[in-house]
């Protein structure tokens, strides 16, 4: 059966959040989402989105709207997405920005395997059955991160990411504080957001050694990966690169020794897409380096997409695929299964979106 492509077509929508929330260099309300839709011949479709991070890869979802031309769009007309891995270079060749690229490479993905009549996870071979994510709390008080920590305590999570950066002494504070109140059953990991020096990195992993702290992401700025280096082989096990991680050619910089991370946190927003992140998932893997699999605000298209991804790599180690959760709204339902705080992937064909 031929799967040839009739039309692709794109938007950009706003999507409120329920709850708003502040990490170290801004407060998010609300969400802009790429939707794609690319629907063939025979009348099947592959559903795709994207809400690149414009503060890592300089880039907006308008840019990426933009590129969706006349002239881009009938590059793909016509084509059998069965010669599939050529369709997928061909996104990389015609698309330049990393939101048209990555909603383009999901709705792709999705539609072949529709096609197939398998999941993605399938398709690549799923090694996992499932994890548990954390999920995502802001800075704020000490008492409003206790509060907002039970609460998702109560809805069944037990891994809770908090954002930091603000000072460290409020930081540091806010750490004991929290561990003190949902007792050592409950695993934390912190996010720095580039907001600490190596003194306070260093100071961070001695002064939290009997908090019995997950993992530290992106503590500290981009340029500043080769002084992470230096650090203790135990501290760096515990460093998950984020900022720093945003094409297959910084994974094979990060990977070279003495490394400066144990653990890279790929982002399909980051790095342009599901093809995209399966080479860095694999420098990694040739590496000896664990996966944490991470999102921006994004729409349960994306988030699903990046679950199958996780469960597909053997080097997976952590979800933090929260993203959608706080969504006032969206565009489609299904995709990923969440319970008891962890996320599995549906045996529907393609994404199993509805």
């Amino acid at each position: 059966m031929t799967l040839k492509i009739k039309s692709i077509k794109a938007e950009i929508v706003q999507l409120g959040l329920a709850k708003p929330y502040t990490i170290s260099y801004k407060t998010v309300t609300d969400v802009s989402c790429l939707y794609v839709k690319v629907e063939t011949e025979n009348g099947q479709y592959g559903l795709g989105a994207s809400n690149v991070s414009q503060y890592v890869v300089k880039q907006t979802n308008y840019e990426a709207l933009a590129e969706f031309t006349e002239s881009n769009i009938q590059q793909f007309i016509g084509q059998d997405l069965n010669a599939f891995h050529s369709c997928i270079d061909k996104i990389f060749l015609h698309f330049k920005t990393v939101g048209a690229r990555t909603a383009l490479d999901i709705a792709f993905h999705d539609l072949f395997c529709k096609s197939l009549n398998i999941s993605v996870a399938q398709f690549y071979g799923q090694k996992i059955k499932s994890l548990p994510t954390s999920v995502t709390i802001g800075i704020m008080s000490i008492q409003d991160t206790i509060s907002e920590a039970q609460d998702y305590i109560n809805e069944g999570f037990k891994n809770l990411k908090v954002k930091l950066g603000e000072s460290y002494d409020i930081d540091l504070e806010r750490m004991i504080k929290l561990r003190e109140a949902i007792g050592h059953s409950i695993k934390i990991r912190i996010d720095a957001n580039q907001g600490w020096s190596a003194e306070e990195t260093l100071k961070f992993y001695h002064d939290t050694k009997s908090l019995n702290i997950e993992l530290v992401e992106q503590p500290m700025k981009v340029e500043m990966d080769d002084e992470m280096r230096k650090f203790p082989e135990a501290l760096k096990k515990l460093i998950a690169a984020d900022e720093s991680l945003v094409s297959p050619k910084n994974a094979l910089k990060l990977a070279t020794d003495p490394k400066c991370a144990g653990i890279y946190n790929i982002k399909i927003m980051k790095c342009a897409g599901i093809t995209k992140a399966r080479e860095i998932a694999q420098i990694a893997q040739n590496a000896n380096i664990d996966l944490m699999w991470g999102c921006n605000d994004e729409s349960i298209i994306s988030i699903t997409a990046a679950l199958h991804m996780a469960l597909s790599c053997p080097n997976t180690k952590y979800l933090d695929l929260d993203g959608s959760f706080d969504l006032a709204s969206d565009l489609t339902k299904g995709g990923f299964i969440l319970e008891d705080g962890h996320l599995f992937v549906s045996e529907k064909p393609g994404f199993g979106f509805e």
